[in-house]
């Protein structure tokens, strides 16, 4: 029986010819989300290390208007500029969404609720944001905060990898599943990470790695945050390992998986140097929790890869979807 025009251009796969602007626009619109996302977390890395996180002692303005002129500093530039941010990701998530249930029927099926739920983390972002500013800076809720940060990292960063589709030659290759024992291996890494990436955050908003150099006190957050690196380093390092034994046409997870481990011995060195430097150098520190957040953008890649098929359902799933 023949097939109708229709359905053919529906069950075709995407391609550079037949992209329609929502095949384009959304893959660059998630590329931008991982960028803008990974600038939060440093920014909010910045905006603590300055102590400028109640540079604007109100929310959701700053000093009862937009452009607060007349208050302008450094500290107050990086507290309005983190809610900017903040804004812009927010927005531009809304519109994710509004184009995954749009255009629904061109995208993979998890889309959809992929982006809903970042849509509903960046509120529960904003909450903790605004719970920040109104707690005068409570650690578990700077950490928690910091924690829907990484999230939406390793999220975003998953939906990208997982709307990418492989180049035309190594297309039929990378088609075949992964081995059923590699999706452990990213969540047990991206897992460590996260857990590594909490412990300095709330050391951090204690101010407890500044106090152990200083005053010899609060220690042990330091200690906790030392000793979770060695777990974290050795899974990396392992997925890393382990994806040289990846079949042909998985050159992507394995590039990731070297980045991944690449970003781990810079992580390192970074600590290392943070200490040494006794914390008095702002941009290493802060270079420590963007490396930090770049990490989970990567591992939240593998994890795209690993569990997020890009291919969209056909005219009669759909139908019967």
């Amino acid at each position: 029986m023949a097939v109708a025009p229709s359905a053919q251009i529906l069950s075709r796969p995407r391609s550079s010819e037949g992209a329609s602007w929502p095949l384009r626009l959304v893959p660059l619109l998630t590329a931008h989300l991982v960028v803008a996302l990974v600038a939060l977390v440093a920014i909010g890395g910045a905006t603590r290390v300055m102590e400028a996180g109640l540079a604007c002692p109100d929310w959701p303005l700053c000093y009862g208007v937009l452009w607060p002129g007349r208050q302008w500093n450094l500290q107050v530039f990086l507290e309005w500029f983190h809610r900017l941010d903040a804004f812009l990701v927010g927005v531009a998530l809304l519109l994710l969404f509004t184009l995954s249930l749009r255009f629904r029927i061109r995208f993979p099926g998890w889309l959809p609720w992929t982006s809903g739920l970042a849509l509903a983390l960046v509120a529960v972002q904003g909450g903790l944001g605004a719970l920040t500013v109104l707690s005068q800076l409570a650690p578990p809720t700077v950490t928690l905060h910091l924690a829907t940060a990484l999230t939406l990292v390793l999220l975003l960063s998953a939906m990208h990898q997982g709307l990418e589709r492989p180049e035309p030659e190594a297309a039929a290759a990378a088609s075949r599943s992964l081995p059923s024992w590699w999706s452990p291996l990213p969540v047990l890494a991206a897992t460590l990470v996260a857990a590594q990436c909490l412990l300095g955050g709330a050391m951090a908003s204690r101010w407890a790695a500044d106090l152990c150099v200083q005053a010899g006190e609060g220690c042990r957050w330091l200690f906790l945050h030392r000793q979770g690196a060695y777990p974290a380093a050795v899974a990396v390092l392992l997925l890393a390992a382990a994806s040289l034994a990846l079949p042909a046409g998985h050159g992507r997870p394995r590039g990731l998986a070297f980045a991944a481990a690449g970003l781990v011995v810079v992580q390192v060195v970074l600590g290392v140097l943070t200490l040494r430097l006794q914390l008095a150098v702002p941009a290493v520190t802060v270079a420590h929790q963007l490396t930090a957040a770049l990490l989970v953008g990567v591992l939240g890649g593998l994890w795209g890869l690993s569990f997020l098929s890009p291919s969209v359902p056909t005219p009669l799933e759909v139908a019967h979807g």
